[in-house]
């Protein structure tokens, strides 16, 4: 019987592949390409990369982790429940309405996971963070990309493209990587055009650069069941290390999120230093001050080479989008910064092969930075 059985299924077996193979879906997907810290020859270079807080962390906060590593044996609090506590007193929000990440990027990949699979639509807005590409096809969904307007969100181009299909729509706000942010009344309108059975995921990473912090956004959460706020302890808290992100919304969402979260998806050390990190607003406002002054600094010393064809792309995060459109390519002066040991962002993976995205350094970073760019601006004139 054993045998007739494997002669059955012989054939079948044989015309199967003799390797196993992704699905297609997971192998139209384009790995996530972080911002180097090196050179091509391996130099280590100033890195004005990946949107990090000069001004590193809070003192606090590196208290914090470092007594949390004496349990090391222990697991951290599965759920995160001190810090969902201190986060919701911190952003005057319901506790149990957050839930934490391993980064915000978990989050995003969950929520994509939760609501929309095989047939389904998910849209983001061409030039938005390249991990809504990525969560898009990890279920298989279609990816619809909406047309920009001035490398920002365009509230009319993507309700077009809304269907009975649509399930979520990404829209970071301000936006990674061109900087740009969509006011309240826009974001309220986008909002009002979904269907209701249609996820809106407001990522937020550089929220906390906003004069106002964008609470309408808070209060779109608290009022919808189909708006969920990403944010992120990696930019102006300066954990990026520690990988710690939280998510805002409707019990039902959150629920969803929990079913499918990593267990213990934040360390110990990382949910103490958010804590921490939370009660120091002096380290906070001090960054958020730093990053507005160097900001506009930087942006009149590009609005000064505007003569070389650079435009400079307004920006409401700790970065800056620099469009090259004269003699020099954004390329060669990629390249060039990386001869003169500054190492910044160019994407043209993204359709920014004629954009260079600039960190906000520290003072000695920002002027290195710009005096490198004229001495290459000049090579090429």
């Amino acid at each position: 019987m054993g045998e007739a059985l494997r002669s059955l299924t012989a054939p079948s077996m044989a015309a199967r592949m003799n390797k196993p193979e992704a699905k297609p879906w997971i192998n139209a997907i384009n790995a996530y390409t972080p911002g180097k810290a090196r050179s091509d020859d391996g130099r280590a270079l100033i890195k004005l990369s990946a949107n990090e807080n000069p001004l590193g962390c809070s003192a606090d906060a590196t208290a914090a982790m470092a007594e949390a590593r004496l349990t090391l044996a222990r697991y951290p609090d599965p759920a995160s429940n001190a810090l969902r506590e201190a986060l919701g007193a911190h952003y005057e929000l319901e506790s149990g309405q957050i839930v934490c990440g391993t980064g915000s990027d978990e989050l995003l990949n969950l929520i994509a996971m939760g609501y929309a699979g095989a047939g389904d639509d998910i849209i983001y807005v061409r030039y938005g963070f390249s991990v809504y590409d990525i969560a898009a096809r990890k279920c298989a969904a279609n990816v619809v990309v909406a047309p920009d307007q001035d490398y920002g969100t365009d509230v009319d181009a993507l309700l077009e493209l809304v269907t009975d299909k649509t399930r979520v729509v990404f829209v970071a706000n301000p936006n990674n990587p061109t900087g740009t942010y969509l006011n309240d009344s826009e974001m309220k309108r986008l909002h009002a055009g979904l269907p209701r059975d249609c996820v809106l995921v407001l990522d937020q990473a550089y929220g906390e650069y906003l004069e106002d912090d964008g609470p309408a956004s808070f209060d779109l959460a608290r009022n919808y069941d189909n708006v969920l706020i990403t944010r992120t302890f990696s930019k102006i808290y300066g954990l990026a290390a520690e990988r710690i992100g939280w998510a805002y919304g409707h019990p039902e969402l959150i629920a969803t999120l929990n079913r499918i979260r990593a267990p213990f998806n934040v360390t110990a050390a990382g949910q103490a230093a958010g804590i921490a990190a939370l009660a120091d607003t002096e380290f906070v406002k001090g960054s958020r001050k730093h990053n507005t002054e160097w900001r506009e600094w930087m942006a009149s010393e590009f609005a000064a080479l505007s003569n070389h064809g650079l435009k400079v792309v307004p920006s409401w995060a700790n970065f800056l989008m620099v469009m090259f459109e004269g003699k020099c390519s954004a390329e060669v002066a990629y390249k060039g910064l990386m001869d003169e040991g500054y190492i910044v962002r160019w994407l043209p993976g993204q359709g920014l092969g004629n954009g260079l995205r600039i960190t906000i350094g520290t003072e000695d970073e920002n002027r290195g930075v710009m005096s490198a760019l004229r001495k290459i601006l000049e090579a090429h004139n």
